[in-house]
């Protein structure tokens, strides 16, 4: 399976239609490999990322990239993209990619596996094998932002439309992957039964991101050296990031950067020059009755 040298117009890598999958939205390319998925082996040490799309994946991921093998294996980080080193489970583009197979064969001790399934579609040895599970929620407002930006450059989603009717299909739950309130209040449900899921904001990591890498560290039981530290501060700052060709999917031929890069703004707060006055309340008044009251966001730092 080689991405980097993938040409989605001669595989015929079309936009996909959504569907009801189990009373989840979806499209094809997260649901063709389904079985397979599910029959996933976790073990004990594996490490699953967790997130709505668009809420700080890449981020915690290149963290715990950083935080495990900076030291040991520096190379990682400068020869091979990220999605090869923390492998998208869910993602099945026949004969091309199968993030299960990459998962199945990462080398690493631990496996880092990332994951954008709602929580009751997680294979259940993760649960059986008490994997620890960081999942990272992001503000819903700026959260839609980034994934309407995301859907209009990424071949493998649907097309995003115009904003005015994603803003609608956001509210009903009708992009892949589901309702944002379903996802971020089903994780956060399993949270209180399940003591190794590490639950992260978005905005916590904007606003004191060494804050947020020690807690990290606490909930995985790692006693990083300060030079450590340092190097992984430096390497997870956005600019940094979106410069690195190995961390900003810019050798992933499925997205098309001349209409929006992967990794945007990386900023609170975006969805002021989004939304109009009308959707703003729109927004605030679904929200109160969606989301679980004691899951509390921020919309500003």
């Amino acid at each position: 399976m080689d991405l980097k040298s993938f040409d989605p117009e001669k595989a015929n890598v079309e936009r996909p239609e959504m569907f009801d999958f189990h009373g989840v939205t979806m499209v094809h390319y997260f649901t063709d490999n389904w079985e397979n998925v599910q029959k996933f082996q976790a073990r004990p040490d594996d490490i699953l990322i967790a997130t709505y799309p668009k809420a700080g994946t890449t981020w915690v991921s290149q963290i715990l990239d950083l935080l495990y093998f900076g030291e040991t294996n520096p190379e990682r980080q400068t020869t091979i993209p990220i999605y090869e080193r923390v492998p998208f489970m869910d993602l099945l583009i026949p004969g091309v990619f199968s993030g299960k197979d990459l998962a199945d064969n990462l080398p690493t001790t631990p496996r880092l596996i990332k994951t954008h399934f709602p929580v009751q579609f997680v294979p259940k040895s993760f649960w059986e094998q008490n994997c620890k599970i960081i999942y990272v929620a992001r503000n819903g407002k700026d959260n839609m932002v980034s994934y309407y930006h995301f859907d209009t450059m990424n071949k493998v989603q649907p097309e995003a439309g115009t904003w005015s009717s994603y803003f609608q299909r956001f509210l009903q739950g009708k992009l892949a992957f589901g309702s944002w309130y379903d996802h971020v209040n089903g994780w956060w449900k399993k949270k209180q039964t399940y003591p190794n899921l590490h639950y992260m904001f978005y905005e916590d990591l904007i606003e004191n991101t060494g804050r947020e890498i020690d807690k990290l560290c606490s909930f995985l039981g790692l006693s990083p050296s300060a030079e450590l530290k340092e190097k992984v501060l430096s390497g997870v700052q956005f600019d940094n990031m979106k410069k690195n060709q190995m961390a900003n999917y810019s050798t992933l031929p499925v997205m098309d950067f001349k209409i929006s890069p992967f990794m945007r703004k990386g900023k609170v707060s975006d969805w002021k020059n989004h939304f109009t006055v009308a959707q703003n309340e729109a927004f605030d008044e679904d929200y109160k009755t969606k989301i679980d009251p004691t899951l509390l966001f921020r919309d500003e730092i």
